[in-house]
């Protein structure tokens, strides 16, 4: 290999994006913002950058081993990457904004970057973009939140989409007032993320006649939202956990209101990467695309060891999943202008709608030149022609 081509080689889970890729994916990131902003969503830009105890406190310290640090050389303290912006926003929302009216509404578009990809998204630098409701508690907030989400992936163009929304707050009010150790709460939630009903019941012992019939229920509920709500229904909880069913009733019902055609399923027992949430969550899917195009939920913006936090839901979509469910778009009109254009002519193309491409080559063949700059028109003697 030479020693151009070992300069040009990237660390594994990074990528050149190549047109016309950067341009569809800054124009869907553009789209989706308009989108979020016509619902009332104020645009932030937190940092690149920041200290890791502001970075990586509260919530943010589920993504602490996916965060790359570094050192500051001027105050000699540890700075992190961001790898999520949702709580760069709530530390936004919860500081600098604090005074605003609630509830806040803000949105944001940016690159984030991981210590690692895993199968599904082998990426470890993407775009994200999303939004966060900030200062609400009431179920409706969430419904908004997704309803959003669809609204704007819609306007990308992306179809047959579907919602899986999810309660991992449910498991430990059920649970709450056990005494199982670490053991058997690790293979407890393993169990129940894989969806392994046998390893559920061999902990009837640890868990309790009706603690596991409980589980078990919720288990082999996932599914259809409606039917999933039916069984659920059926279930005697703690106070704790009934409260938590009402919300996703709610959640559901708000969004069947509004959007009756939309596929809703509801997994009732799913925790993995949702250890931050404290209520209704949901991933968002479509047919045929590989890996999920976002997800979000409820969480506590501005959680510390000191405060409790606001009430907050919000949601992220990733931009490399979302690329990949994106209509082709049709061919750009670029048009090839020979050399001694007038310049009032070519501005009134462009006013047009064309891309003008300046020839710099005296010379030579205009159709040919036109053809190998990838034009698909030319302009000869004052007419647009085909090349």
């Amino acid at each position: 290999m030479s020693d151009f081509a070992d300069k040009a080689l990237l660390p594994a889970g990074m990528c050149d994006v190549l047109p016309p890729d950067a341009k569809i994916e800054a124009s869907a990131t553009e789209q989706l913002i308009a989108c979020f902003s016509s619902f009332g969503y104020e645009r932030v830009k937190p940092p690149l950058i920041e200290f890791e105890e502001s970075l990586l406190s509260g919530g943010g310290t589920a993504m602490s081993g996916q965060t790359f640090r570094i050192m500051d050389p001027i105050s000699q303290r540890m700075m992190g990457v961001r790898a999520d912006m949702t709580l760069q926003v709530a530390r936004i929302a919860t500081t600098r904004l604090k005074k605003s009216p609630r509830p806040i509404r803000l949105c944001y578009g940016g690159q984030v970057l991981r210590v690692r990809g895993t199968q599904i998204r082998p990426e470890r630098q993407f775009g994200q973009v999303g939004s966060e409701l900030i200062g609400s508690q009431d179920p409706k907030a969430d419904a908004e939140v997704i309803l959003m989400a669809i609204e704007a992936l819609y306007a990308l163009g992306i179809e047959n989409l579907s919602i899986d929304l999810a309660l991992p707050t449910l498991v430990p009010a059920i649970i709450s007032d056990l005494k199982l150790d670490d053991e058997t709460m690790t293979t407890l939630r393993a169990a129940l993320d894989r969806k392994d009903e046998a390893t559920l019941v061999s902990l009837a012992a640890d868990l309790g006649k009706d603690t596991t019939s409980q589980l078990t229920a919720m288990l082999r509920a996932t599914g259809p939202a409606e039917a999933a709500l039916s069984s659920l229904a059926k279930l005697i909880l703690p106070d704790s956990a009934a409260m938590e069913r009402s919300s996703l009733e709610s959640v559901i019902d708000n969004i069947r209101g509004a959007a009756p055609e939309l596929n809703l399923t509801v997994d009732l027992v799913e925790s993995r990467g949702l250890e931050y949430h404290t209520g209704v969550t949901f991933t968002i899917f479509a047919e045929g695309i590989r890996g999920e195009l976002g997800r979000g939920g409820r969480y506590l913006a501005g959680s510390s060891e000191t405060s409790d936090g606001e009430p907050a839901t919000g949601m992220t979509l990733f931009m490399d999943s979302v690329l990949r469910a994106v209509p082709a778009t049709e061919e750009e009109r670029r048009l090839y202008l020979p050399t001694k254009t007038d310049i009032a002519e070519s501005r009134k193309l462009r006013g047009e709608g064309w891309i003008t491409v300046d020839g710099l080559d005296t010379g030579g063949d205009v159709k040919k030149e036109a053809k190998r700059l990838r034009c698909s028109h030319f302009l000869s003697n004052g007419t647009i022609q085909k090349t």
